[in-house]
């Protein structure tokens, strides 16, 4: 909770003393998974001490079970229908539940966990386990003393453990890193919407549970080599399907979409059963290996009659491992070697964690005499194994192509591929299609297309920018963009003289390297009168304390996961904290990412902050709210003037936009029709973010919105008593209407519409740059 209301506090500290604010960040969220660390290590004193790796396993499974409904819940139900806060209220409540289940079998009865007949628990033999609480009234039995032979082994044991824990710690930082990679992996198969993190994260999971229960099913006799075995084969399984990731996998998904979608009739459905196909073929084999490691660990590495405290150690090693891991993946490996290469590095280190472990020395397990006959014959085919893993691993980590994930980047295929960058914030790559005045690039974030140079995006983005400062009621000198996308919104800032300050804050330093490679932008990525900061808007705004006559956005599709803080009431609010007086906030309204109630909760939040909102239609597939504190009237005169600025004609000319009419005709209406269209839908809001676990967008939407939204059409009320320009702009209106309409009859299959409307809207094109790509240079 107080996650949730300290986000101000912490960036005021952080500005002043990082290393404390980034502590009390770490405290915050510590505490509880470092009271939830200690559960296993208690449960398993608790049980009977039979087999260790038995009842770890056991135990372990169990509880990584419960995480996989944990890890789909908070997505498919609970945020939804509780939001952020009251999912928190319900976690702390389940686990309120689980501690007082917990008391109630301590009070009533002993705990254990079936073990071998042959290790039958200290009960059975009339003795009870040490550290163990009997029932009331009764007297626990002292454990007895530990033999000579016993403290003999016990001594044996030490190095042994050392060396066990000290490898499954490295086996913890490798499991780590797979999961940063497997993140990268899924990218051409998977979508940025929450739910398919929550399946990627479930499937992992999974895998760790079927590992450990298969162990526990499973013990074999000599866990030093199982463990090294496990260790090694996880490793190699990852890199072989890596290698073998292909085309096939999207066909695959494909019939598992549609199969499921024809069985339930539900796109989330559909899209869900796509998404674990892809996990599934990624993760699941390499962390059913890696859940088995665990219980053949614990009977290395922790005694029977210490077998909490030795289990505790083993958890506390190998999250260290894992820490360890996650960073040196994430900000060494990833950026210096890209996903493959640090893939096969990983495979390499995981084979010889193996090799170390199945050949341990004498030392360690006694001499070879003493060995069970057939674990001394089951020794060489072991060695041979491991050995032969690490080959295997060498060679496809050779010839295996560094590029070989960007070849399968969806919008790859048939493409040229002129950037490709994995960073730790992300996969971003730039592809290359058509010809002539239809060539253009187009900019994937995580496998998903974002933007690009076309001129439909190009048409957008200069309006994004340059409109609200062409109708701002004031004299604007200083701007911020939220999100740098292509640049095309960030350089057009530059065609406006006035502006002293233009600030643009991204997140992802990837897409500031993407950006020379797009057309139209007026040279953003070198501009030095653009001030790059790499930073979340939202937390720019937050830290910097600064203040805009314009803030503007150009962030990723409001659905897509951890986006929806740039579109809630909350975001708004903090904008508008930040405008100068007359400010204005534009927003980017996509129409095809969201079905149209979701458009309709993105409008709520806008007009919740905003007393004075415009709604404008800057392309066909995207519309731009305008909002600010104070009135905004619509000037003809301040219009034209600004119009007239020889850099912002030209800029706007080359998106069709050509006269003061031109940009008049893209006004689609006030507040008042806002909350008309908005209704009664609740807003987005950090609590509620309903938009980010919303259902799939249906096919066509746009069909269902973009009409909805042209209805509330009324005419600019702009105060002029020029004919000329009314006239203009009933002209210009009127060729965006027949396009618009032409265009949503294509969408619904009509094409005999278009076809009729064809020779007007190439007449219409013929000076009109935005037009003529849609008419395909007619």
């Amino acid at each position: 909770m107080a996650l949730a209301h300290g986000a101000a506090l912490f960036a005021q500290v952080e500005q002043r003393a990082a290393l404390l604010a980034w502590l009390a960040v770490v405290v915050a969220v510590g505490v509880a998974p470092f009271l939830m660390g200690g559960t296993l290590p208690v449960l398993l004193r608790a049980v009977g001490a039979g087999r260790i790796g038995r009842a770890g396993a056991t135990l372990y499974a169990a509880n990584t079970a419960g995480a996989i409904v944990g890890a789909l819940l908070p997505a498919f139900l609970l945020i939804p229908a509780l939001g952020v806060q009251g999912t928190a209220w319900a976690a702390a409540c389940l686990n309120l539940a689980a501690a007082l289940g917990a008391w109630t079998l301590d009070r009533h009865r002993l705990i254990d966990i079936p073990s071998d007949p042959t290790h039958a628990p200290l009960q059975a033999r009339g003795e009870t386990a040490p550290g163990r609480v009997a029932r009331a009234g009764r007297k626990t039995a002292m454990p007895a003393p530990m033999t000579a032979a016993a403290q003999v082994h016990a001594s044996r044991a030490d190095p042994v453990a050392r060396v066990a824990v000290l490898l499954y710690a490295c086996a913890g930082a490798i499991a780590m890193g797979y999961e940063v990679l497997w993140s990268q992996m899924v990218v051409p198969f998977m979508s940025t919407r929450a739910f398919a993190f929550s399946i990627v994260l479930a499937v992992y999971l999974a895998g760790l549970a079927i590992g450990a229960a298969l162990y526990a099913r499973w013990e074999t006799r000599d866990p030093w080599r199982s463990f090294g075995l496990l260790i090694a084969g996880a490793g190699v399984v990852a890199l072989l399907e890596a290698a073998l990731l292909g085309r096939w996998l999207i066909g695959l998904q494909t019939t598992a979409e549609m199969t499921v979608l024809a069985w339930t009739g539900s796109g989330l459905a559909g899209m869900s059963a796509r998404f674990l196909v892809a996990a599934t073929a990624v993760v699941l084999l390499p962390t059913v290996l890696l859940g088995a490691a665990f219980p053949a660990v614990l009977r290395i590495a922790v005694p029977a009659d210490r077998r909490g405290q030795g289990a505790g150690l083993v958890l506390c090693a190998n999250t260290l491992g894992g820490i360890a891991g996650t960073a040196l993946t994430a900000f060494v490996f990833l950026p210096v070697l890209g996903a493959v290469r640090s893939l096969a590095l990983l495979a390499l280190l995981a084979c010889a964690i193996g090799i170390a472990a199945v050949w341990r020395t004498r030392a360690m397990t006694g001499s070879a005499a003493a060995q069970p006959r057939r674990e001394r014959q089951a020794m060489p085919w072991a060695r041979a194994l491991v050995l032969g893993m690490l080959a295997v691993t060498l060679v496809v980590g050779l010839f295996l192509p560094a590029d070989h994930l960007a070849r399968l980047l969806p919008g790859a295929q048939g493409a040229n591929l002129v950037f490709y960058e994995e960073n730790r914030g992300g996969t971003v790559a730039v592809v290359e299609r058509g010809e002539g005045e239809r060539h253009f690039r187009r900019l994937y974030i995580q496998g998903v297309s974002n933007s690009g140079d076309a001129m439909p995006s190009l048409r957008y983005m200069r309006l994004q920018a340059l409109l609200p400062l062409i109708v701002h009621a004031g004299e604007p000198h200083s701007a911020l963009v939220i999100g740098y996308g292509t640049g095309i919104t960030a350089g057009a800032l530059s065609r406006y003289p006035a502006l002293e300050r233009r600030v643009v804050a991204e997140l992802l330093p990837a897409v500031l390297h993407a950006g020379p490679r797009f057309a139209g932008t007026y040279g953003a990525a070198t501009d030095p009168g653009l001030d790059r900061r790499l930073r979340d808007g939202r937390r720019e705004l937050l830290a910097s304390g600064e203040h805009y006559d314009l803030i503007t956005l150009e962030p990723p599709p409001p659905s897509a996961a951890g986006v929806v803080n740039l579109y809630s009431r909350d975001f708004y609010r903090l904008a508008a904290g930040r405008l100068n007086d007359k400010g204005i906030v534009a927003q980017w309204l996509p129409l095809p990412t969201q079905n149209i109630d979701d458009t309709r909760a993105l409008v709520a939040s806008f007009i919740a902050v905003f007393p004075h909102a415009t709604l404008w239609t800057t392309e066909l597939h995207e519309m731009l709210l305008v909002g600010s504190l104070q009135d905004m009237p619509l000037d003809a005169d301040r219009i034209a003037a600004r119009l007239r600025i020889p850099a912002v004609r030209t800029a706007l000319a080359e998106v069709g936009v050509m006269s003061p009419g031109a940009l008049l005709a893209t006004w689609v209406t006030d507040r008042a029709g806002l909350a008309r269209f908005a209704g009664t839908t609740p807003a987005v809001t950090d609590d509620r973010p309903a938009i980010e676990y919303a259902t799939w967008v249906r096919p066509r939407e746009l069909t269902r919105t973009l009409p909805a939204l042209l209805d509330l059409r009324t005419a600019a009320p702009v105060a002029a008593s020029d004919q000329a320009l009314l006239a203009d702009m009933a002209r210009e209106r009127g060729a965006l209407d027949l396009f618009y309409t032409s265009a949503l009859a294509a969408y619904d299959g009509d094409r005999g519409a278009w076809a009729r409307n064809a020779p007007a809207l190439a007449r219409l094109s013929r000076d009109n740059p935005y037009l003529r790509w849609f008419m395909g240079g007619e």
